[in-house]
């Protein structure tokens, strides 16, 4: 029966001296209150009695959300949410031995915390002015971290990521924040439209230059050829009246005749295409004989141009 008992109270013991620890986390031993030891995640041995699990420290990283108000260089209330990542630094010892026994519990770890960066961001949004902060989410996170590194450092924690969520004003500040936001709309879709009908402007008076430009080159080539046709025309005449005049000459008749027809067939080419109501002809004897004289000229300067 004794031998039961001493086998029961050995089992027991064996038990109590088992001692797990969760993945993601440590075990802070103690003995008599005086730190010992940490437990790594898995299974562990302990002295039953003497030893004391302290504290479960988590390892893996952590969140809290923040919400809280700051006040620019130039007095105007600046909201944030904000959302912080941290955890421990690493499984040292020392470490550890910091985060166990720095603040008596977690509520007033997670108080000192939130506090100092809501400090550390109510210092930066202080130095500046109310335009300046809705660009400087980069920034803050950059001087909050520079700020508050040591400090989380000597409490073993290590500030993983910062993120700034939402930024707003008070709703007079918003409000004349939008209407100068719309001003400034108003105002650029006025530029573009200017713009706009400026390069309308501009590109109609140059098709309008192209149009004239292209009318007067083929107002300048209409004349080109009509030249050429009456030149051809003239050329075509005198020949005709050459052979007409060097065949009646081997008839042995008068060249007069040929003189006389064209005067005739001119008179009537001037009655029925011409555009006016009146024709002027010297119809007088000698105004005839001059005017024949003249074509007859012609002809002998032109024979002798051939020869």
């Amino acid at each position: 029966m004794i031998y039961l008992i001493i086998a029961a109270i050995i089992v027991l013991i064996i038990f109590a001296s088992l001692q797990t620890v969760q993945q993601g986390t440590v075990a802070v031993i103690t003995i008599f209150g005086k730190y010992k030891r940490i437990m790594q995640p898995g299974l562990n041995l302990r002295i039953p009695i003497i030893e004391q699990v302290y504290k479960r420290i988590s390892i893996q990283n952590r969140s809290v959300e923040l919400e809280f108000q700051a006040v620019t260089i130039d007095q105007a209330n600046v909201y944030f949410k904000s959302m912080l990542l941290f955890s421990v630094m690493d499984q040292d010892d020392e470490t550890i031995q910091r985060v166990a026994f720095k603040f008596f519990s977690e509520k007033d770890l997670m108080q000192a915390l939130i506090r100092t960066i809501e400090g550390s961001i109510r210092a930066f949004v202080a130095s500046k002015k109310q335009a300046e902060v809705l660009a400087s989410r980069k920034e803050i996170v950059d001087f909050v971290k520079d700020q508050i590194d040591h400090t989380l450092s000597t409490w073993g924690y290590h500030l993983q990521d910062l993120q700034i969520n939402d930024i707003t004003f008070d709703q007079a500040i918003i409000e004349s924040m939008s209407k100068v936001v719309a001003s400034n709309n108003l105002k650029a879709a006025a530029e573009n439209e200017g713009q706009a009908l400026l390069i309308t402007k501009t590109k109609a008076a140059e098709a309008e230059g192209n149009a004239i430009k292209i009318s007067a080159e083929a107002e300048k080539q209409a004349a080109l050829l009509r030249g050429e046709g009456v030149a051809l025309f003239r050329q075509a005449v005198a020949k005709g009246m050459s052979n007409a005049a060097e065949e009646m000459k081997q008839a042995n008749l008068d060249t007069n005749v040929i003189l006389f027809s064209m005067w005739t067939e001119a008179v009537k080419n001037f009655a029925e295409y011409g555009k006016g109501n009146v024709i002027f002809l010297d119809g007088s004897p000698n105004g005839m004989e001059a005017t024949m004289k003249q074509i007859q000229a012609m002809m002998i300067k032109r024979e002798g141009e051939g020869k």
